[in-house]
């Protein structure tokens, strides 16, 4: 057995035994949805006549990927580090890559179960989310945008050295985006300056692709800006994570 395949089936076993990490990661986005459903069912948007849900859904969707992929790989290195998992690791024929590539493969496994789940979900007549026939379009969004917040993940775990740490330094990054992107206020109720200042955030652009793919919120173009940007954090976010990946607290 490879080491990627070891690591793979390891991170998979210990995620799905993991009552209360399974809970926040598939529930606690669709309580949000259910929440926000409940308030707005019926209402529409007055400028286009869609409904509420079509643009809550997306935001949500696209905020509960996002945490889930930072949290996930961040309290996994933290743990591994403190417990000395990495130094055994490290001491085999095991790169830096594999490590990494066995988590972010359980990462995609994750989003896309979230996603599909969290759509069928919002598809109910009790919410009523419209999808557009270009909703494919959501799957490379989904890639690009997991790909650059497991490296955000793999910074903040590289860094915080409990679990109060990741929990606090996630919880501040994540949090104050999914209002400043978009996630739980729409933009245009936003003053310009904070709709400014949500061009530097990925979320915003992980918001932006979802919801064009789903709802049909925007042109294909705007589509394609989302995924070269989300690309763009990907790479930069990618290559601060490797350059800042400890195997130890001691390195």
């Amino acid at each position: 057995m490879s080491a990627y395949t070891a690591l793979s089936q390891a991170g998979y076993r210990a995620y799905t035994r993991d009552r209360t990490t399974l809970f926040f990661t598939f529930a606690f986005p669709l309580i949000f949805l259910v929440v926000f459903g409940l308030i707005f069912h019926g209402q529409t948007v007055e400028e286009s006549g869609k409904p509420y849900i079509n643009y809550i859904a997306p935001g949500v969707l696209s905020w509960g990927v996002g945490n889930a992929a930072v949290f996930g790989v961040g309290f996994v290195l933290m743990q591994w580090r403190r417990d000395d998992i990495l130094r055994l690791i490290r001491m085999t024929p095991t790169p830096v890559s594999t490590v990494l590539a066995s988590r972010y493969v359980l990462a995609l496994g994750i989003g896309a179960v979230q996603a599909v789940l969290f759509v069928a979900v919002a598809l109910l007549p009790s919410f009523g989310l419209q999808l557009d026939g270009r909703w494919p379009l959501a799957l490379p969004v989904l890639v690009l945008g997991i790909t650059a917040f497991l490296a955000l993940g793999v910074i903040v775990g590289s860094y915080a050295k409990t679990p109060e740490a990741v929990a606090a330094v996630a919880n501040c990054l994540m949090i104050p985006m999914a209002f400043l992107s978009g996630s739980f206020f729409p933009l245009d109720a936003m003053p310009g300056w904070m709709q400014n200042l949500s061009r530097v955030l990925p979320l915003r652009y992980l918001n932006d692709g979802i919801s064009g793919a789903l709802t049909g919120d925007g042109s294909l173009t705007d589509i394609g800006v989302a995924c070269a940007v989300l690309a763009g954090f990907a790479l930069i976010l990618g290559a601060v994570a490797l350059k800042t990946f400890r195997w130890s607290d001691k390195s």
